[in-house]
């Protein structure tokens, strides 16, 4: 899908940009909502670190943010296309309200909190998950409870409806976290770091994250084997990691960057944002360090940018497969119920084939030794 693509039926951004506040302005091409933070002079790593949490609830509770219009008139902005240019536009737009909140999540000891990003339209899928891998549940005295990370939804014509049944089906689960900032790809960056924040403000006892999309298959029971071994006190990051992976130069492509954006040959390492698995406690240094850095566009690769500005390096195991279990979409393997079942995540599934799966794996399987070589 090409860069222009992604937000059909939307006007683009004209050479001349308002200064109304964001509340009648765009972002994404859509319209969105934001509170009055305005960035400031970056502090540095080591200004920040020492810094006492001071914030016991969720404090973004305005609406009132403007265009920033210091570089409109720089050649190198008007030659980008409009979507970046909303995202550059609004980029120190960075934490929104919250509507829907769950602070008891974290109450108590949490050995494992699965927080999955969805949209707000795809309820099969949050369904699919609660009823497979999502299922709260205690192994052996180790707590684990999941969480859903949401915005708002994109289409203005369908918001209401939408919000109507979400807060239905939270008043059912209470397992959602919503943000009033526009679901869109751009602003997948803004719930990581809304994502981050809450975590900092509300979650002191939890062990370990498992964060991923809605669309895999993961095995809570091999993450919690996988963990026994890691010792308190680490920095652990563990999932699909690329290395030395090249920003996309092709607009045609979903991922594509303007030099303009990132000048660099290469992004440092980095987990695919399919699944991976952090500390509880390196969670709330990434958040820390987050506030010292620039949103990027790519929610995954701007994680990589935190751990990298921590010096912590993301950890590969073959457990994760963020681009299925083999490149080639087509391969029987990718199907395979043998090779899912000493997985800890695979990309990607619908619901229908996430529920199949899961009662494949969980049957009486017979797997030959063949099938466990990769």
């Amino acid at each position: 899908m090409a860069p222009t693509q992604l937000f059909q039926g939307q006007p683009p951004v004209k050479e001349s940009v308002s200064q109304e506040p964001l509340k009648a302005q765009k972002r994404d091409g859509v319209i969105s909502a934001a509170n009055s933070f305005w960035k400031k002079e970056i502090p540095t790593a080591e200004e920040t670190a020492p810094a006492e949490k001071q914030v016991t609830a969720w404090d973004v509770t305005t609406i009132n943010c403007s265009a920033n219009l210091n570089f409109t008139k720089d050649d190198w902005f008007k030659g980008l296309e409009p979507n970046f240019r909303q995202f550059l536009l609004y980029r120190h737009c960075r934490y929104f309200p919250m509507l829907i909140n769950h602070p008891e999540k974290c109450g108590g000891d949490i050995h494992l909190l699965i927080v999955v990003k969805s949209i707000i339209t795809q309820h099969d899928r949050r369904e699919a998950i609660r009823r497979t891998w999502g299922r709260e549940k205690e192994v052996g005295g180790r707590k684990v409870r999941t969480l859903f990370l949401l915005g708002v939804a994109s289409k203005e014509e369908e918001r209401a409806n939408y919000q109507k049944l979400l807060e239905y089906e939270d008043y059912i689960y209470k397992d959602i976290l919503q943000w009033d900032f526009l679901d869109s790809f751009f602003n997948l960056t803004l719930k990581e770091v809304h994502f981050l924040k809450w975590f900092d403000i509300y979650c002191d006892r939890v062990r370990f994250i498992f964060k991923g999309d809605d669309d895999v298959f993961a095995s809570p029971d091999n993450i919690l084997e996988f963990l026994q071994d890691q010792k308190e006190g680490g920095d652990l990051f563990v999932g699909d990691v690329l290395l030395k992976a090249r920003p996309i130069r092709k607009k045609e492509n979903k991922y594509y960057i303007p030099s303009a954006l990132y000048s660099k040959n290469n992004y440092p390492p980095y987990a695919g944002g399919g699944g991976f698995v952090m500390d509880g406690p390196l969670a709330k240094k990434l958040h820390r360090v987050s506030e010292t850095l620039e949103l990027y566009p790519i929610d995954d690769v701007f994680l990589g940018m935190c751990l990298e500005a921590l010096k912590v390096a993301p950890v590969a195991h073959a457990g994760f497969k963020t681009f299925g279990i083999v490149k080639n979409k087509n391969s029987k393997l990718n199907k395979e119920p043998c090779f899912y079942q000493s997985m800890m995540v695979v990309h990607k599934l619908l619901p229908a084939e996430l529920l199949a799966m899961w009662d494949l794996v969980h049957s009486n399987l017979t797997c030959s030794r063949k099938l466990q070589i990769l």
